[in-house]
């Protein structure tokens, strides 16, 4: 790397972690303020390390895209203002090779980013969403009527109903299907989960196995301990459930929830994709900054900000517009995770052809 290079990644790198430093602990103020009550019964140092140390990794992290592009706004626009980017191509480097350092500065970034999202922020998640769910959130009770589980490729559970506090299935039923034939049913009037064993015991059971011919064998039990695919989680708050899963645990959920026969799984496939999209992201944003604020004008560098602001706002809904085509739209997870990107990238295209060099 050139002279010039390490002057402008250094310049970019020191202005993006101020920034992000600096909202970050807006943001950690503004929610301290806003949760007060919820934490006048907790110590500050459990609140700081249960809480606050997880959340702010997790905030840098999701502001990261947005942040990136302000500070290539705001470096550029500065040198701009300064005319050190006319001397520079007036030195024969052409804008292409100013971008360089940018898209070093931003890549890195992104690598680091994508790391802390797929492993090392999920994790800080689990504690911090745990602790939302415990002070901050009303008490999670488990709702649900005649809910249905695919737990084997030929086995479906029924539970009528279930207790999450008590970890109580009522008028449990376990089918064993092939094609449209019954092979077996297990009607029980109550299912508890064995925290020692590891186990569901079956109470008051009933099973009815259909033999060929027509024929049945019934058998009848007070109780029976059993492992089926099924567990007390599945039964508590999927609040946030996604964020708390490492990328690992993401796919390992996500075949599983297919197994399930489950159809409601955009939101753990779209997290998984915009995981991947997040570094491409920041180069995206950082080389449409740089070209935002390359050229000088009267307006100055705070003129060049608040566009910059004006653009990321306008990226921001084009990811939830996304998000909610992929929920709600019927737009496939992966195609809408790379929308926001793809629009941008066409945005950035048009742009760098338009600005002289």
């Amino acid at each position: 790397m050139k002279i010039l290079d390490i002057y402008i990644l250094k310049r970019f790198l020191f202005t993006f972690f101020f920034v992000v430093l600096l909202i970050v602990s807006i943001i950690v103020v503004i929610d301290f303020t806003e949760k007060n009550e919820d934490f006048a019964k907790l110590t500050l140092k459990y609140i700081v390390e249960e809480y606050y140390f997880n959340f702010a990794p997790y905030i840098a992290n999701m502001i990261s895209p947005l942040m990136i592009f302000i500070a290539a706004v705001f470096v550029t626009s500065r040198m701009s203002s300064h005319s050190e980017l006319v001397a520079i191509l007036s030195s024969g480097v052409s804008f292409r090779r100013i971008l360089v350092p940018f898209i070093i500065g931003s890549a890195f970034i992104g690598v680091i980013s994508f790391c802390l999202g797929g492993w090392i922020i999920p994790r800080a998640n689990k504690t911090r969403i745990a602790f939302e769910n415990n002070h901050t959130r009303q008490k999670f009770n488990f709702e649900g009527k005649n809910i249905h589980f695919k737990v084997a490729p030929n086995t479906y559970a029924y539970f009528f109903g279930y207790n999450n506090e008590a970890n109580i299935g009522y008028q449990f039923t376990l089918e064993t299907i092939e094609g449209t034939r019954l092979i077996s049913k297990l009607k029980s009037d109550k299912i508890e989960w064995d925290s020692t064993k590891s186990k569901w015991r079956i109470i008051n059971y009933t099973i009815r196995t259909i033999k060929e011919h027509g024929k049945e064998e019934i058998k009848q039990g007070a109780s029976v301990d059993s492992l089926i695919n099924l567990s007390p989680k599945d039964f508590q708050s999927n609040y946030l459930l996604h964020e708390t899963f490492n990328m690992g645990e993401l796919e390992s959920y996500i075949n599983l929830l297919k197994e399930r026969g489950t159809e409601n799984i955009e939101v753990y496939l779209t997290e998984k994709y915009e995981r991947y999209t997040y570094p491409f992201s920041m180069v995206i944003l950082t080389v449409i900054g740089v070209i935002v604020s390359a050229k000088k004008s009267r307006e100055g560098t705070g003129y060049k900000i608040a566009f910059g602001f004006v653009l990321a706002f306008i990226y921001i809904i084009f990811v939830m517009m996304s998000r909610n085509l992929s929920y709600f739209g019927g737009v496939g997870p992966l195609l809408a995770a790379w929308i926001p990107n793809i629009l941008f990238s066409g945005i950035g295209y048009v742009m760098y052809k338009t600005i002289p060099k």
